[in-house]
């Protein structure tokens, strides 16, 4: 992953002129750029969001009353982020919009680890996150087989649950259905 050197806040603009293999996210003025993401991630990434969609998205074998996205553009405050997957519960964004990036703070973030972004993710990602007010994070690192979730209380995370390897889990904001964690590794 590469970061811009700062000689000025970084604009909308700058993310026109990466390499059509990269994902640029601007993060207090600094543009981030990062190759897509590798098969293991994307696996991860697609196997969750095939999980979480039948029963939160589309109410097969589950309450519905979601909308979830994979790589959602996010405009919170001043940075633009694309985090794995996001989601928002239809009662605050009843109608999905047809928008080139949400404003709309989701009410839930997912970000894959990867070695190149792991540090990104949680160092500068996760309390931005908090401080815009998304009331759930999970982290999963594909590598140790794990999936963290968070929960934002009063704009600080504080870690609900860590699952790893095969186990069948129930995770806010998604408990209401069984994820099996084994369907998302390769």
């Amino acid at each position: 992953m590469s970061a811009v050197p700062k000689t000025r806040p970084a604009t909308y603009d700058d993310l026109f002129d990466l390499p059509e293999n990269q994902v640029g996210e601007i993060i207090e003025g600094t543009l981030h750029a990062h190759p897509r993401p590798a098969s293991e991630h994307a696996l991860v990434s697609s196997s969750l969001g095939i999980d979480l969609g039948g029963p939160f998205q589309k109410g097969r074998g589950g309450p519905g009353g979601w909308w979830i996205v994979d790589e959602p553009e996010l405009h919170l405050d001043a940075n633009i982020f694309v985090p794995d997957l996001a989601g928002w519960r239809r009662e605050r964004m009843p109608v999905y919009p047809k928008v080139k990036w949400f404003e709309l703070v989701p009410d839930w973030v997912c970000e894959i680890l990867s070695p190149g972004t792991a540090r990104l993710d949680r160092q500068r990602k996760m309390p931005l996150y908090a401080a815009a007010g998304v009331p759930h994070l999970w982290l999963i690192d594909p590598d140790l087989r794990l999936l963290e979730a968070y929960e934002n209380r009063q704009g600080q995370w504080t870690l609900i649950a860590t699952h790893a390897d095969d186990e069948v889990v129930r995770v806010p904001p998604f408990d209401a259905v069984a994820l099996e964690l084994s369907g998302l590794w390769a």
